[in-house]
């Protein structure tokens, strides 16, 4: 079984930056993309931003050069570093590993995080 873990979440200023991480444990032989996605109160889960495996990133408009997203293949790590943050970006960040495959010739599967909470202050 695949487990997706984040963390870093909290309480922050505007203006300020956190930076989350979400590890993916388990038996997994590859993932092809590792995304964050958001939800805040009242609203539908968004698209933040993702990352192939070879490197390639997408993000939503709203977060363009403020976030930015990262990851270590051998580790399974996805990172998401978040600068000049605003009140809007709050709302509980979801880590998602797509394409998972747990070995060469298997099927592939999509995992969810349970969410970690990030609250901009005014």
């Amino acid at each position: 079984q695949v487990q997706l873990v984040e963390s870093g979440g909290g309480l922050v200023q505007a203006g300020g930056s956190l930076q989350l991480s979400c590890a993916a444990s388990g038996s997994i032989f590859s993932i092809n993309t590792m995304a964050w996605y958001r939800q805040a109160p009242g609203k539908q889960r968004e698209l933040v931003g993702r990352i192939i495996s070879g490197g390639s990133t997408d993000y939503a408009d709203s977060v363009k050069g403020r976030f930015t997203i990262s990851r270590d293949n051998a580790k399974n790590t996805v990172y998401l570093q978040m600068n000049s943050l605003k009140p809007e970006d709050t709302a509980v960040y979801y880590c998602a590993a797509q394409g998972v495959k747990l070995s060469r010739a298997g099927r592939a599967y999509d995992y969810w995080g349970r969410g970690t909470q990030v609250t901009v202050s005014s």
